[in-house]
């Protein structure tokens, strides 16, 4: 009984140090384990992290990417307008095509029209040729009768200027005898008969010194130089004659700036319009006469103003002809050549000459020479 409870002892101390064992063992696998699951806890954070990092990476990856989805969709609609700008660039260059083809065709046309012209032109010049020729045969007989007719008219010059005036000179010199020997023998229309001839003969005396100055205007040589205008005026001025008791004008004279002409002959042309100024003003109480000028592109104007009688517009075209007159011999003498002697001046000075005016309001006379 006691030798069973000893065996059964044993087993059981063996039964318990086995299991004593087996806890070790336990314990020892359970510490493994502890630090196993300590490791995979670690392993566990660690990636964690990772997937934190990972996650981070991914929508940083994903933001990417839809920017470039962003960034594609523009440069898809940037390939799409240029796709459609180069289609239209095409059309473009179609239609161009078809416009070059069709100046070339033009230009075809036109090179042969050109060489169709040069051919006529070439026969033109040939007919110009011949003509100039012929022209030129022309010219020189042309020369030679106007050498022949300027001799002509030198001597019909000469004659009026003597044969002419010889028979006048004459006529008044025995009608002044009459007047001075014989007016005791004539009654008082008699004289007055002799007066006519004598102031008719002065006249025509005059007129025969006008046709003169005028037919001579045509052949002498036009000068130009520089002129000063101002001194010329005072100059034409002081030469004026007044008769005994005759009102003296009074000339207001504005700034005249040179310019350019033969001196001589502006000279005349200021003497004819200061001259016609006096004239047409000796009915009005005071003669005042205005004298200036002003710049219109590159010429200058010259101007002489009046306020004597005038005349009626609607005559103008016949203010600058010769012998035409716009007032009676016995309003106002005068031969009808002086203002068309100024125009004559005028015009081979390449000059314009006008007037202005208004009845018995006055007259203003503009005439105009080339800048300096």
């Amino acid at each position: 009984m006691k030798k069973n409870d000893s065996d059964q002892l044993i087993i059981a101390n063996k039964e318990i140090a086995f299991q004593l064992q087996e806890k070790k063992n336990r314990a020892a696998e359970l510490l493994i384990a502890n630090k196993e699951l300590v490791f995979q806890d670690e392993e566990k954070e660690n990636r964690a992290a990772e997937l934190i990092i990972a996650n981070k990476e991914l929508a940083f990856q994903n933001e990417e990417k839809e920017n470039r989805a962003a960034e594609l969709i523009i440069v898809n609609k940037e390939l799409a307008f240029q796709l459609q700008e180069k289609e239209n660039r095409a059309a473009e260059l179609v239609i161009a095509n078809k416009e070059l083809a069709f100046q070339n065709k033009e230009k075809e046309k036109r090179a042969e029209e050109l060489s169709i012209a040069n051919r006529e032109l070439k026969n033109a010049e040939d007919d110009i040729r011949k003509l100039n020729d012929e022209l030129e045969q022309k010219v020189i007989q042309r020369t030679a009768q106007l050498e022949f007719v300027n001799k002509e008219l030198e001597a019909f010059s000469y004659s009026v200027s003597h044969d002419l005036r010889a028979p006048i000179r004459g006529i008044n010199g025995y009608t002044r005898i009459l007047v001075e020997d014989y007016a005791e023998k004539l009654d008082e229309e008699g004289v007055q008969i002799l007066q006519a001839i004598i102031n008719n003969s002065k006249k025509m005396g005059l007129l025969i010194d006008d046709l003169l100055a005028f037919s001579k205007l045509g052949r002498k040589e036009v000068a130009f130089s520089e002129i000063d205008m101002a001194e010329l005026v005072d100059l034409v001025i002081e030469e004026l004659l007044f008769e005994e008791g005759e009102d003296t004008p009074e000339f207001n004279i504005a700034v005249l700036p040179p310019a350019k002409g033969d001196k001589s002959l502006i000279k005349q042309v200021w003497i004819n319009l200061i001259s016609n100024a006096i004239k047409y003003s000796k009915h009005k109480e005071k003669t005042t006469i205005e004298i200036g000028a002003y710049t219109k592109g590159n010429l200058i104007v010259y101007y002489v103003k009046d306020e004597g009688a005038g005349f009626d517009m609607q005559y103008y075209d016949k203010l600058f002809g010769v012998f035409q007159r716009l007032h009676s011999q016995e309003e106002f003498e005068g031969t009808g050549i002086g203002l068309a002697i100024v125009q004559k001046i005028v015009h081979r000075h390449h000059g314009t000459v006008w007037a202005e005016s208004k009845v018995n309001e006055g007259t203003c006379f503009y005439f105009s020479l080339e800048k300096i």
